[in-house]
């Protein structure tokens, strides 16, 4: 059976660490890539240094998505935005956020007195309605409230639906040839056979396949109302910065555990939960507590690493 070709849908955590950067785990920035559209979420410290030793095209970046303005979560941008003055741009570069993102890039291109070649468009979200922020082709970009020590959004990325598998021999019956009326009616044409019927796609396709989406939240206390936001991810990136012993700290700071992620993941029936933004207190070693933790609630979970890749499958 014949089917339309797939898009490459990748995840790459450039850092995974949280409040500060250590040695070993710059800070929270994670890099979606289909295809040729590039993505950013959030963009802490170590963002450059991740992208050149992964060799990724950062040039190509479409829009960042930055979940509030903490440090630990924007301090990247300003290198980011000087950098891609070095190579020729030729379309705008979208910033969405919550309240002040606009101030922080506006004071900082001022103060630095950045040279930008190119155009550079913020969009400033509320962050109490969940919305539509940013669309493509064949995707959408969403936010959605968290809860946190200030104004904070999560994001979901989702593509749209995708043509239901191409039957050849149903079309070869109909009276349509192999060739470029295949193609035609893979992307949604109605042509004409050689017996002069007109064939819809539907007569030759099966039923429409889901898109994957990506979710990501960081900083948030552990709202009932995520888990339906990210309902059914292919992938689902969330913060899970304490151990359960530290609930009560994790509370107080309004950041959740890695045992609510894992609730929350497990609410939703997402196919897998990334873990990341965690405690500087928690060495590399000390973080199976936390998978170990997430695991017993919501078994498909792993711990993100600095460059480690993520790849988000079709389930069809």
């Amino acid at each position: 059976m014949y089917t339309f070709p797939d898009m490459n849908f990748e995840a790459f955590v450039l850092g995974c660490g949280g409040m500060m950067p250590l040695p070993y785990r710059h800070l929270t920035s994670v890099l979606l890539r289909r295809e040729g559209d590039i993505f950013l979420f959030d963009c802490g410290e170590g963002t450059q240094v991740s992208l050149r030793r992964l060799n990724l095209r950062w040039k190509k970046i479409n829009a960042v998505f930055i979940s509030h303005t903490h440090a630990d979560h924007v301090t990247g941008l300003p290198g980011l935005l000087m950098l891609s003055s070095q190579v020729a741009r030729e379309t705008p570069l979208y910033i969405f956020g919550p309240p002040k993102i606009a101030e922080y890039v506006n004071a900082n291109r001022k103060i630095l007195d950045m040279y930008i070649n190119y155009d550079i468009v913020v969009k400033e979200l509320d962050p109490s309605v969940p919305g539509l922020v940013y669309s493509g082709e064949d995707f959408d970009v969403y936010s959605f409230p968290l809860r946190h020590t200030k104004a904070c959004v999560g994001y979901r990325f989702a593509e749209h639906p995708r043509p239901g598998a191409f039957h050849p021999q149903k079309a070869l019956e109909l009276g349509v040839p192999c060739g470029p009326l295949w193609s035609r009616l893979q992307h949604g044409e109605t042509v004409t056979a050689e017996n002069g019927a007109r064939i819809r796609p539907e007569d030759v396709l099966g039923n429409a396949r889901k898109g994957r989406t990506f979710c990501y939240v960081t900083d948030s206390s552990p709202l009932p109302s995520i888990s339906s936001e990210v309902r059914g991810a292919d992938l689902f990136v969330c913060e899970g910065m304490f151990e359960r012993e530290l609930a009560d700290t994790a509370a107080e700071k309004r950041h959740m555990t890695a045992e609510q992620a894992a609730e929350l993941a497990r609410a939703a029936a997402v196919k897998k939960l990334a873990l990341i933004h965690y405690s500087p207190r928690y060495t590399d070693s000390d973080l199976k507590r936390l998978l170990e933790e997430a695991r017993a609630v919501f078994p498909d979970s792993v711990l993100t690493k600095d460059r480690m890749v993520l790849p988000i499958e079709y389930e069809d």
